[in-house]
């Protein structure tokens, strides 16, 4: 069966380590979320799996091979990976944005066969971007632009996609259309999915399993009900919250702790007069 895992990984820039001996598992089928506070190592994380950098100790595998000593035309048909703020060509269409992806898959002065146009064909129908096809992504919305990017990642024909943030920027529809697409994806192509997300209620929505980190390190990792509770989220994020299930799945769903002084009458002020 096909696996990513990480076997006691460290990451970082230069001398700096951000993310130290993280270890974990997961599975086609499965979509696993990274969350964590800002600077905890979420983009870090995601860097390292695309090999963006290489672990300064330990091992990143992908169905057997070392992320690290696999070359980057092969390790493009492996992951594809859909960064929080995705630099698209403004003059293309969104079809040929999306043939991009294909470009892994070619060789030297190859250019695009049918089969080809037909993969990027299915991956826009799959994204449900076919009606953009012949639109400039300048002219698209955030939402179009990230399910095009999307659609881009599909085209490669990975066996693990990375998101990193996917829902940063966008309203709460295109965060619902994004994620829905994600583990829609996930399911159906069994895929191997991987995404970083700030937003707690969304993380518990949509993933089968959760990665926590805190100041390097995982926290915490298993199901949303195991992960996301009051006790951790004051650990981790220094945040006053409570943690109810969802009146619907009974996931966890996380409420802000109301400010008390917020609410409190303002207190009386006598009038005062000035004697002229």
């Amino acid at each position: 069966m096909l696996t990513l895992r990480l076997q006691h990984v460290s990451l970082g820039y230069g001398k700096q380590t951000v993310l130290h001996n993280i270890s974990f598992q997961t599975i086609p089928g499965e979509m696993l979320g990274i969350i964590g506070p800002n600077g905890s190592g979420k983009s870090t994380l995601i860097k390292g799996i695309s090999h963006v950098i290489t672990p300064s100790a330990g091992h990143i595998f992908l169905n057997g091979l070392n992320v690290a000593s696999t070359s980057r035309t092969e390790l493009a048909r492996l992951i594809a990976v859909v960064p929080q703020n995705p630099i698209l060509p403004e003059l293309f269409t969104a079809f040929d944005t999306v043939l991009m992806g294909r470009t892994p898959h070619l060789g030297i002065f190859r250019y695009e066969t049918e089969k080809d146009y037909a993969i990027v064909y299915t991956a826009m129908q799959l994204t449900n971007t076919l009606q953009l096809a012949q639109r400039r992504t300048g002219e698209l919305s955030g939402g179009e632009r990230q399910r095009i990017t999307i659609a881009r990642a599909l085209a490669q024909e990975p066996m693990a996609i990375l998101l990193d943030e996917p829902t940063a920027h966008l309203d709460i529809n295109y965060q619902i259309e994004t994620l829905d697409l994600a583990r829609k994806l996930c399911r159906e192509q069994k895929l191997i999915v991987v995404t970083t997300l700030h937003d707690l209620n969304l993380a518990a929505q949509y993933c089968d399993r959760l990665v926590m980190l805190s100041n390097g390190k995982i926290h915490s990792e298993g199901t949303p009900q195991s992960v996301i509770n009051a006790q951790a989220i004051k650990e981790v994020y220094g945040a006053d919250v409570y943690v109810y299930p969802h009146p619907l799945n009974k996931l966890p769903t996380t409420f802000i702790a109301p400010d008390k002084n917020k609410h409190k009458p303002a207190p009386e002020t006598k009038a005062c007069s000035q004697k002229l």
